[in-house]
């Protein structure tokens, strides 16, 4: 912290000095600094054409943000795992594994309704949520710099990730072993598929909060 805010001083005296931006970057690069946060403590700064080093409002996070965020959080994650145990439960009446109890036959259906009952809950409360949140950042940019929403869409990018490359293990570990039935795979692709999809969409927001 004592570093950017030595970091932040100096941008300012050299803004106030008519240095410019790209000669501040490059300086600060020759001394050590790593350009993004440079590039970050240069954005601190408005580029308008005054004197003086106009600062631009920081991003914050309010209780308001996090309850909103967390749960999107929640839904996203629910949404995903009855969706998930949706399909592995269909798959498994097309493909029936032989070892399966009959107890756990008769569970099936209730299951498969627990795992309707929540879909039809948690996912459109992650898409009114989610079109609520966006069509507030469309009002006011600024919000994309939210900490709350940055932290949850890394952990979101992270646990998607892991679950691909969990999947991806298994596949591997299954085929190399001589155990890949079509159920098995048809199970894994659909973790890997949920997952990937996940992924995508964050990375792909992350970019547009960047740019």
């Amino acid at each position: 912290m004592a570093a950017d805010k030595e970091l932040l001083e100096f941008v300012s005296q050299a803004l106030m000095s008519k240095v410019p931006r790209d000669e501040i970057e490059r300086i600060l690069a020759e001394a050590g600094w790593p350009r993004d946060r440079v590039k970050a403590a240069l954005s601190s700064f408005a580029d308008v054409e005054i004197p003086l080093p106009v600062p631009r409002p920081r991003a914050y996070g309010s209780a308001r943000d996090a309850f909103l965020y967390l749960v999107i959080f929640v839904a996203l994650c629910l949404s995903s795992y009855y969706l998930g145990s949706l399909f592995f439960n269909i798959i498994d009446i097309a493909f029936p594994d032989p070892a399966v109890t009959e107890r756990s036959e008769l569970l099936r259906p209730d299951r498969i309704r627990w795992a309707i009952a929540m879909l039809v809950v948690s996912f459109p409360a992650y898409l009114i949520l989610s079109v609520k949140i966006n069509s507030e950042i469309a009002k006011d940019s600024e919000q994309r710099g939210s900490r709350v929403r940055k932290w949850l869409t890394y952990l979101t990018l992270f646990i998607a990730a892991m679950f691909v490359i969990g999947d991806l293990v298994g596949l591997v570990y299954q085929f190399l072993k001589g155990e890949l039935t079509i159920r098995i795979g048809l199970q894994i692709l659909t973790v890997a598929a949920i997952a990937s999809v996940i992924f995508v969409y964050y990375l792909r927001s992350i970019g547009r909060d960047e740019s």
